[in-house]
């Protein structure tokens, strides 16, 4: 093998290694920014979720009412975090499916909904997500025009342009945190715009704050809670059940 081909394969050999270690290198430090589930939370999803749905949790109503659960989380909050409010709510006749993401980001893949529609195609449905997770959700309600689509919920989330509701009559829940230090207030108050004012409720838990719409320990940038994390737990799936009702 002549000289210079052989220098320039091990130059291109040193190339890929590069990027590969630079590419696992990233990956790793993704890993190390995701939250988390306590370890309660992570029990109570072993206990109640099944674990044989796609790409997700599943938590099964015994008596199942409609319309079921779709929940987005938050950006690098693992799924299991919310299996506290979301055992709650399939407890109170709702079927819960909590999505999962590549890298739980719900920005790379936001039509992750559709799959679990796919599973069940009987039932109605609500839609909602927490943070990002709120942005991603309606922008999938925003793009259906099935009238299984029942409502839309946001914890400590709004939509965007491109998720806008204002147009339609969909009844949506906005449910906020009196401590929440990562929710920005003011793009959440001009978000408003975006939401039907006559169908349109809103509830903000005092004392509460932005990682208590889950159970993944302290977040960074939230403001510590005065209120405990069950406390909270309940109170969102409470708000959800009775939203639910009404919509039922």
């Amino acid at each position: 093998m002549p000289k210079s081909l052989n220098k320039r394969s091990k130059v291109s050999l040193a190339i890929l290694l590069g990027l590969v270690l630079i590419i696992v290198g990233g990956w790793l430090a993704i890993r190390t920014q995701i939250y988390q589930p306590t370890i309660q939370a992570q029990q109570v999803a072993q206990v109640s979720a099944k674990k044989s749905v796609k790409q997700g949790l599943l938590f099964e109503a015994k008596q199942p009412q409609q319309p079921m659960v779709i929940f987005y989380p938050g950006a690098f909050v693992e799924p299991a975090s919310y299996s506290k409010w979301a055992q709650q709510v399939a407890a109170g006749g709702h079927t819960v499916y909590i999505a999962r993401f590549p890298l739980d980001l719900a920005v790379l893949s936001g039509n992750r909904a559709q799959s679990y529609l796919q599973q069940d195609t009987a039932s109605s449905y609500v839609i909602g997500g927490h943070s990002l997770g709120g942005v991603m959700a309606s922008r999938f309600a925003k793009q259906q025009t099935s009238s299984r689509l029942k409502g839309v919920f946001f914890l400590a989330s709004y939509p965007d342009a491109k998720g806008r509701l204002d147009q339609t009559k969909l009844p949506v829940l906005s449910l906020t945190a009196s401590r929440d230090g990562v929710l920005n207030s003011q793009k959440w108050l001009a978000a408003k715009k975006y939401l039907p004012p006559a169908t349109t409720t809103f509830a903000k838990f005092k004392g509460g704050n932005h990682a208590g719409f889950g159970d993944y320990g302290a977040q960074k940038g939230d403001r510590p809670a005065t209120i405990s994390d069950q406390a909270q737990q309940k109170w969102v799936a409470g708000q959800l059940l009775t939203w639910l009702q009404r919509i039922n």
